[in-house]
């Protein structure tokens, strides 16, 4: 009983983690739907930050 316990708040970490690696994708496909790219550093000169692909990477656009 104690197993239980235990293992029930991991097994709720552990789907909080999955569903927010879930929307990473959609985030990229926004960004080239607006035509941007994703860069993995920040936007320079002629582009601007218009938002996120990811954790560590940016959208950038004309």
């Amino acid at each position: 009983m104690r197993i239980l316990c235990l293992l029930f708040p991991f097994f709720l970490l552990l789907l909080q983690g999955a569903a927010g690696f879930s929307f990473a994708p959609g985030s990229k496909k926004e960004c080239e739907r607006i035509k941007g790219h994703c860069s993995f550093s920040p936007c320079y000169f002629p582009f601007i930050t218009t938002g996120k692909c990811s954790f560590l990477f940016f959208c950038c656009k004309k």
